[in-house]
């Protein structure tokens, strides 16, 4: 599609729309002339070009990528008339259309019954969740691993909700045995079990946690943000359908479009197995909630204004490419296919080790060499170095990890340091996978090479 036809129209729809309510006169304070705003719009197009490529397949780094052309143009063709999904007088058409996305994203998990809104992004979404895990069981605590989300440790504190951080495996995995053992020895009220962790892209076992967690009576959260779209791949792409398919059996899941959902930042969602939830979100307002509706999304929300441009953006997408795995699941399938093919890539390389195998489409390495000092001086100087050459960029991330998870998933490596940085790349753009030759080559040069420029302090 072609991105400028599509905006003009929308442009042109916002102003057909407009005509139907009269002329007016825009208030003089608001003008801006043309040679004003050119003079502007040149500073900040200048401001904006301080950015990484996060189009580009060069752009190999964090797990950002610009959204779908047909979120674009839905979101500008909503944020013309700017409506508040807060409550159906606030836009009743995006709320609608909130309400059917939604329904869609809780297909995609397969639950047969759900509430649920969008929200700003994850860390809001588990906000909810863990919100709703405190009023259904006051005073219990909060189970997560520790290669979850940092949002849930903070979310605990803003609550008031004890945390416990919970082991995991060689594969950054909840560990079941150190769950067992703080189910056994602490008040635990919900367990939060991830679903793609942001570091490594990790798939806790949820199918395994929910019977554990059932037994002890406690609730299970779904922290799916990063990864809760290969729900769509499941049994598929050499994605196991187990823990993907339990999460119909836990009582909450979040999820964000604006990662693999091709939307633009802030695009998340939280759904709730239990529809009576609702009570806990309860309250009361004298000068909104007139229009008639079945449930003003407002009601079931601890966010008030939200902009309904998010639900239009995600609605239009979602016509185009729909969540089923023959849809959108063909973009998730091409960056899973990147990941492995560069996992398979990197485990025939001199230069380059894997830290782990990937799970979904984060790919975690190294460069070979024998102590964890040299591993973390390499990984600073190939991240600074490719994202500074100015003829053949690369851009990188790091993921610190300590000598304990060293020692489990490279026992040969000397301990030399309490930790140490590997390099970390997020192929969530589905181009990775016919540019991985050229990008692996690139990083392969990266680590053969050694830095004549003084090294940064690690």
């Amino acid at each position: 599609m072609e991105l400028a036809h599509w905006l003009s129209r929308a442009v042109a729809a916002n102003e057909e729309w407009s005509a139907r309510f009269g002329s007016y006169s825009p208030h003089p304070a608001t003008e801006i002339g043309d040679p004003a705003f050119a003079a502007a719009f040149e500073e900040f197009a200048a401001r904006l070009a301080d950015n990484y490529p996060f189009f580009h397949p060069r752009y190999a780094g964090q797990m950002v990528k610009p959204p779908h052309p047909a979120a674009v143009v839905g979101y500008l063709a909503a944020m013309l008339r700017n409506p508040n999904n807060h409550a159906r007088e606030g836009g009743p058409a995006t709320c609608d259309m909130e309400v059917e996305v939604v329904a869609q994203l809780a297909g995609m998990f397969g639950l047969t019954t759900h509430l649920g809104h969008l929200t700003g992004g994850g860390t809001m979404a588990n906000l909810e969740a863990l919100y709703v895990a405190r009023q259904s069981h006051p005073d219990l605590g909060v189970a997560y691993s520790v290669d979850s989300h940092f949002s849930h440790a903070r979310m605990c504190e803003v609550l008031r909700m004890p945390g416990h951080p919970v082991a995991v495996d060689a594969a950054g995995r909840m560990d079941l045995a150190a769950l067992r053992a703080v189910l056994r020895d602490e008040r635990i009220g919900t367990v939060v079990v991830t679903a793609g962790t942001t570091g490594t892209g990790a798939v806790d076992p949820i199918h395994e946690v929910v019977e554990i967690a059932q037994r002890h009576r406690a609730r299970v959260h779904v922290d799916a943000a990063y990864g809760g779209f290969f729900a769509l791949l499941a049994g598929a792409e050499g994605i196991p359908a187990e823990p993907w398919q339990a999460i119909r059996r836990c009582d909450s899941v979040v999820v964000d479009p604006h990662k693999h959902g091709l939307q633009p930042y802030g695009c998340g969602a939280v759904l709730f197995t239990d529809p009576t939830v609702a009570r806990h979100f309860r309250h009361d307002s004298s000068y909104t909630y007139f229009t008639p509706a079945d449930l003003h999304l407002g009601e079931i929300s601890l966010e008030c204004s939200r902009a309904g441009a998010a639900a239009a953006a995600l609605w239009l997408t979602f016509r185009a490419l729909p969540p089923t795995r023959d849809g959108l699941g063909q973009v998730l399938a091409a960056s899973r296919r990147a990941a492995t093919g560069w996992a398979e890539r990197i485990e025939g390389s001199s230069r380059l080790r894997l830290y782990q195998r990937p799970d979904l489409d984060i790919v975690t390495y190294l460069a070979a060499r024998p102590t964890l000092s040299e591993v973390d001086s390499a990984t600073e100087r190939m991240l600074r170095e490719g994202m500074t050459d100015p003829d053949d960029p690369v851009y990188l991330s790091v993921l610190r990890a300590d000598a304990d998870a060293f020692r489990r998933r490279h026992p040969d490596l000397v301990r030399d340091r309490p930790d140490a940085r590997v390099l970390r790349s997020v192929l969530i753009k589905p181009e990775a996978e016919t540019e991985l030759a050229g990008l692996h080559e690139r990083i392969e040069r990266l680590a053969g090479e050694r830095s004549t420029r003084c090294p940064t302090p690690a």
